[in-house]
């Protein structure tokens, strides 16, 4: 058994030291097989059959090896990695020329527990007859496979099973080792006198708390700047739609579109040109209210040009449109009067609509303080319950800490027997290391005066060797010879030429580049006056339509505002008038359980700050109204702004 142990130990070794992807099999048996030559030539041929069998089957070896780790083999150390290829090989290709005898000699002369785990693996029936074949048949044919490794293995499966059994065996039956029983040690009560009672201390005085200024009433009011900032923006766009106005009705009309089934004019292009000279018109200038903006737009040029084609289209459309209009097409002044007249109604419904989802948010806060008053009698109940609870448990929290108290002294007179041991080891541990720091400072004297002669000597070999280099530096050097700049090298390339002859022609080059350059800046610059009187006249040109479209915002405004007007009114619907009989009738219920249950009513706002908040909420009422109708006329006063494009 030793024998074949010392064998295998040698072969698992080497194939630790095998790496496949520097070493090759060949090269690795040779150099295994050199290194043998002291052995004698039984365990040499024995070894050397061994290893050049794992590595020449280590496909299959390792298929095997890698399931067992991953199923069986969790526990199991990578460090036997080789013992179990070496296992692996003997039992599956070499079990029938060993024997069995042999085979379990040597399988006795490695750690019992590793190899027997690894034997009931590989000879399980299932796995052989499952997965390491299909593993293997994908390597090797199947029928070679099944005949020369699979059949032979499940001819030994009984014997090897058998040989399990008896190794397995005295581990399971070893008895446990005995248990010493050791000294408990048992506490004596130390001999104290009681300790004195506590004396009561004296209560603290109650400090006087210094009596508090009550809240400004300007916190609960809105600023004087805010007010002053509204009533100026209020003004400011006031004057805006005066000056608008007026710059509406000011303006010439130059076309007015022709009714349908009026028969078309001849030339009416020649016609509706105009008569006397062109003037330049100035739109007023509009000054909206801005908070703390009063620069003017600086538009890039990408903006002229957009802003510059849009107008361009929107001229060539309104021409289109009017030519339509001359050649007899029909107007949708009618349809867009309808169009207005049925938005006007969905907006009144949309009011209505809103209307009834304020009073039923005003009906859901009325039934949320009822029932927040039923919850607070309900919290009220729980809370008078919670009150018994907590003193109950006061008190055992007092009983349990008295307890804890007594455990406490026991154990601070327990940690003062302890401390006096502790004393006594702590004086010898502190001479002990006295004794060992004495010795290790005479060793560190010792050795700094070692390396202070080392150094010494460094330093004077170092001053020797910088005296030879500056004798060196010293002597003197030979001067290169001088350079004729008009020599050619004479080194038989092609365009070879001198240094001065490199300079003038480098001087012509940058001379010609030069001359490029300026003409490339002449073309530059020239190309950007043209491009800047090109955005000139777009710039004017936008100017103008920005004026017209001034006017008909204006007129639009006007109608728009007669409009708001005349929706202003509330209407009345039924919805309405029933959440608010509802409404009536939960607060009548609410005061009702107040007068009951004598619970003082919420404080009543300040009247001042009903009326701003009413005043403020008119006004976003207002706005809002102002936004919609905005929308709705949005779609049908498209086209104005095209109109007034085309008459300019």
């Amino acid at each position: 058994m030793a024998y074949y142990g010392k064998c295998i130990e040698t072969v698992i070794k080497l194939l630790d030291q095998f790496k496949p992807e520097k070493d090759s099999p060949e090269q690795f048996l040779e150099a295994a097989a050199t290194s043998l030559q002291t052995l004698n030539p039984q365990e040499q041929a024995f070894i050397m059959e061994v290893l050049s069998g794992c590595l020449e089957y280590r496909k299959l070896l390792t298929i095997v090896v890698d399931a067992f780790y991953v199923r069986d083999g969790r526990l199991c150390l990578w460090a036997d990695y080789s013992l179990f290829e070496v296992i692996c090989y003997l039992a599956t290709f070499q079990l029938e020329e060993l024997g069995f005898q042999l085979f379990c000699s040597i399988v006795k002369s490695q750690p019992v527990h590793k190899v027997c785990k690894f034997l009931g693996f590989l000879f399980n029936p299932l796995n052989l007859g499952s997965w390491i074949k299909d593993e293997w048949s994908l390597i090797y044919e199947t029928t070679h496979v099944k005949e020369q490794w699979i059949d032979p293995l499940m001819r030994w499966q009984p014997e090897v099973q058998e040989l399990l059994n008896q190794l397995q065996g005295p581990l399971t039956n070893q008895p446990p080792l005995p248990k010493t029983k050791a000294k408990v040690t048992k506490p004596k009560e130390f001999n104290l006198t009681a300790p004195r009672p506590r004396a009561i201390p004296v209560p603290e005085p109650v400090p006087v708390v210094a009596k508090t200024r009550p809240v400004p009433r300007s916190t609960y009011q809105p600023p004087k700047e805010q007010r002053l900032l509204e009533t100026t923006k209020r003004y400011n766009r006031r004057k805006a739609e005066e000056l608008l106005l007026r710059a509406s009705v000011e303006e010439m009309r130059c076309a007015r579109p022709r009714p349908q089934g009026e028969p078309p004019v001849e030339d009416s292009k020649e016609k509706l040109r105009l008569r006397f000279p062109p003037r330049i018109l100035k739109a007023p200038k509009l000054t909206f209210y801005r908070p703390n903006d009063d620069s003017p737009v600086k538009l890039n040029t990408a903006a002229i040009l957009r802003e510059g084609a849009l107008y361009q289209r929107q001229v060539e459309r309104e021409l289109q449109r009017l030519d339509k209009l001359m050649d007899g097409a029909g107007d949708l002044s009618e349809f867009l009067k309808w169009q207005r007249k049925t938005r006007a109604k969905d907006l009144e419904e949309q009011l209505a609509t809103g209307e009834c989802r304020r009073l039923q948010g005003k009906l859901s806060r009325e039934e949320a303080v009822l029932a927040r008053r039923q919850v607070v009698q309900e919290k009220k109940q729980k809370a008078d319950q919670k009150k018994e609870e907590t003193a109950e448990l006061m008190q055992q929290c007092a009983e349990r800490r008295l307890q804890e108290e007594r455990s406490m002294k026991e154990l601070v007179e327990q940690v003062m027997e302890t401390q006096k041991n502790v004393k006594v080891a702590q004086t010898k541990l502190l001479k002990g290391r006295r004794q060992m720091v004495q010795e290790v400072i005479e060793e560190s004297r010792e050795l700094l005066q070692h390396s202070a002669e080392a150094a010494k000597e460094e330093q004077r070999r170092r001053c020797e060797l910088i005296a030879q280099l500056r004798a060196l530096e010293t002597q003197p050097t030979r001067k290169g010879k001088l350079v004729d700049l008009t020599q050619i090298p004479g080194y038989g390339l092609e365009g070879e030429m001198s240094v001065v002859e490199l300079r003038e022609r480098l001087a012509l080059l940058k001379e010609t580049q030069r001359c490029k350059e300026e003409e490339k800046r002449d073309q530059i610059i020239q190309g950007k006056r043209a491009k800047s009187r090109v955005l000139q006249n777009t710039v004017e040109q936008i100017s103008l339509c920005r004026a017209a479209m001034g006017r008909s915002a204006a007129l639009r405004w006007e109608e728009k505002k007669a409009q708001s007007a005349a929706a202003g009114a509330p209407s009345r619907d039924e919805r309405v008038l029933e959440l608010q009989r509802r409404i009536q009738e939960k607060a009548a219920e609410r005061r009702r359980q107040e007068a009951l249950l004598h619970v003082p009513a919420p404080r009543a706002a300040r009247p001042k700050q009903q009326a701003q908040l009413e005043a403020q909420r008119r006004l976003e009422l207002e706005q809002s109204r102002e936004r919609r109708l905005r929308a709705l006329q949005r779609g049908g006063s498209a086209r104005g702004p095209a109109r007034c494009l085309g008459a300019v």
